[in-house]
């Protein structure tokens, strides 16, 4: 069963720059679809990005787009998310998922890909912006 591990959450400050990473292991993290999720303070856990497994389909959510960048780099088995520009609104506990149960799929499930999408996540990462 693939295992999925954060990092590079923290403390910035709003317009300052952060690298989320994930870590996977225990499954062919090649043959994944990948997304980052986040779920503020008292919220709904909500999609940020997503790519598929060959990396020529992405997406972002709208209040993300232009903002952050999605990859993945297959050799080292890690998805990254690059965050520029961070608001205090993206202020959110940041979540790694992968969609195993269907490998190679070359299309997002749906526009802006839901939970429900994914089997497998991480404990999340804590990024607060300060204004």
């Amino acid at each position: 069963q693939v295992q999925l591990v954060e990092s590079g959450g923290g403390l910035v400050q709003a317009g300052g720059s952060l690298r989320l990473s994930c870590a996977a292991s225990g499954g062919p993290f090649s043959a994944y679809l990948m997304g980052w999720f986040r779920q503020p303070p008292g919220q709904d856990r909500e999609f940020v990005a997503a790519i598929t497994w060959n990396g020529r389909n992405t997406d972002y959510a709208d209040s993300v787009k232009g903002r952050f960048t999605i990859s993945r780099d297959d050799g080292d088995s890690t998805l990254s998310l690059q965050m520029n520009n961070l608001k205090p609104e993206d202020t959110a506990v940041y979540y790694c998922a992968a969609e195993t149960l269907v490998a190679y799929t070359d299309h997002l499930p749906a526009p802006k890909p839901a939970p429900k999408h994914f089997d497998a996540w991480g404990q999340g990462t804590q990024v607060t912006v300060s204004s």
